[in-house]
């Protein structure tokens, strides 16, 4: 039997983004890159959209993902599983979630 003259399954999605929301989120994406690569080696507060908050330089930022190496600095810090404790260790690079961000900071 050939291959090619059987039936695909048919997929059913559970969620699919809505076009306009698409064209949003790629041009917040964009934005925060752009800022982000321009900002490169500088310090800044990063505040999640859970409302945790980071200090650290601007590493290095790829299509969605910010990389931040966490300062000594600061007063709010959270332990990640798989990640050093950023009170001991201060060469962790957090990467953060551009969707996930809700304010970047120039410190």
């Amino acid at each position: 039997m050939n291959m090619s003259s059987m039936a695909q399954p048919t997929l059913t999605p559970i969620y699919q983004c809505h076009s306009e929301v698409h064209q949003l989120l790629c041009s917040v994406k964009d934005h925060l890159h752009q800022l982000c690569g321009q900002h490169a080696n500088r310090l800044v507060k990063v505040e999640t959209m859970d409302g945790e908050v980071f200090e650290g330089h601007i590493v290095h930022c790829d299509k969605s993902i910010l990389y931040l190496s966490l300062s000594n600095e600061g007063y709010s810090r959270a332990f990640f599983p798989g990640y050093p404790n950023p009170y001991v260790n201060s060469n962790v690079v957090l990467p953060l979630v551009l969707f996930n961000l809700l304010a970047i900071s120039l410190l």
